[in-house]
């Protein structure tokens, strides 16, 4: 028995045509900040008290756009990633993309991500839900693709579900599909989202997962 939980509106563009003036000054406006306090940003970080700079980051972003989210993280090739997120709203898009574009070149200290990345390897991540745990590993995925959409649909599976309330369990429907591709990608390439009560025949894993919506992606390129 399947869910449903959500599906993209396949009228809504995956990305935006034009970045609109006000939000390029925006992001330039961000960047002059990030410049001028980022030796007051590196020192909390090095002292680990983040929570020193987390309302100037936070005031900063909102000066982007107030509903844009971010987060600062462990890099993947840099010590620290800044990731700023429009939680896949298309109507923010066009912000996040002046911010990226407007973004200095990565260094070793920092890298920065216009959506939340995907993690290098989810079926090594263990989420904690309600107190227990729960391996990515086992994870199963029965995947289905619109050639015409451009969209991969797809029944989620984990056997710790039935323990887990309704909300429990979207999460663990979710976080395994954001882990493996990426926010934009998921928000881009995943059609229609199930979760599966049973496991359903013919499934596959995360990494497999991955590299076929990777082939989808480029496909419809």
């Amino acid at each position: 028995m399947f869910r449903f939980l959500r599906r993209r509106d396949a009228d809504v563009p995956a990305e935006p045509v034009d970045v609109p003036a006000e939000a390029a000054e925006r992001a330039t406006t961000f960047w002059r900040w990030w410049d001028d306090n980022l030796p007051e940003i590196a020192s909390a970080l090095g002292d680990n008290e983040p929570q020193r700079i987390e309302n100037l980051v936070a005031e900063a972003v909102a000066g982007v756009h107030p509903d844009l989210t971010f987060s600062i993280e462990h890099g993947e090739q840099a010590a620290y990633a800044l990731v700023i997120s429009s939680q896949a709203d298309p109507e923010l898009r066009p912000c996040t993309d002046a911010w990226m574009a407007a973004a200095p070149a990565a260094d070793t200290l920092w890298e920065y991500h216009d959506s939340v990345p995907a993690v290098p390897d989810p079926t090594e991540v263990t989420v904690n839900l309600r107190g227990e745990k729960y391996p990515l590993d086992q994870v199963r995925i029965a995947a289905q693709v619109d050639e015409d959409e451009g969209l991969v649909d797809v029944a989620v599976y984990h056997p710790g579900f039935p323990a887990l309330d309704d909300n429990a369990r979207r999460a663990l429907t979710f976080l395994p599909l954001d882990a493996t591709l990426g926010e934009r990608l998921a928000a881009d390439r995943l059609g229609r989202v199930e979760t599966a009560e049973a496991e359903p025949e013919g499934t596959i894993g995360l990494l497999e997962l991955r590299e076929l919506v990777r082939e989808v992606d480029r496909n419809a390129q």
